[in-house]
């Protein structure tokens, strides 16, 4: 699925819910849904800066695409970089580079967080991005 696909699937899913404690509890279900990271991952080389919960993201490159791996020590948290991850997985380095991340404003994400969370969900994208840029350079070097 492209980018574009993932987030309509998103924004419609968000779209379900009426009001704003049921979107952080869908958020929430995603995060217990968040597969387990090996502990290796679990290191300061791994934390995203700029984060209120410590979270752990790891990405590798297979087949053209990055697979991202996270964690975090926060159930809303871990919901947030798993709908990231939902997204951003298993694309290319350009497609993640120049994904708009649209769907963040689609369903009001981050007029719903606080403005810690919500620095921290601009930090994970950042980070996500940087990982595809180092993934593009090597590609083409």
């Amino acid at each position: 699925m492209t980018i574009r696909e993932i987030e309509k699937e998103i924004t419609e899913e968000f779209s379900m819910f009426d009001d704003w404690m049921d979107k952080y509890n869908h958020l929430i279900e995603m995060g217990k849904s968040l597969p387990l990271v090996d502990e290796k991952y679990r290191t300061d080389q791994y934390l995203i800066s700029g984060c209120q919960s410590r979270v752990w993201l790891s990405a590798e490159m297979e087949d053209g695409k990055v697979i991202f791996k996270a964690d975090s020590d926060a159930v809303i948290t871990k919901g947030i970089i798993n709908l990231l991850i939902r997204i951003l997985s298993n694309q290319t380095p350009d497609n993640i580079l120049n994904a708009k991340m649209d769907f963040i404003d689609q369903i009001g994400l981050k007029e719903h967080l606080s403005p810690t969370r919500s620095n921290g969900l601009t930090s994970m994208i950042k980070q996500m991005k940087l990982y595809a840029l180092v993934f593009k350079t090597k590609m083409t070097q």
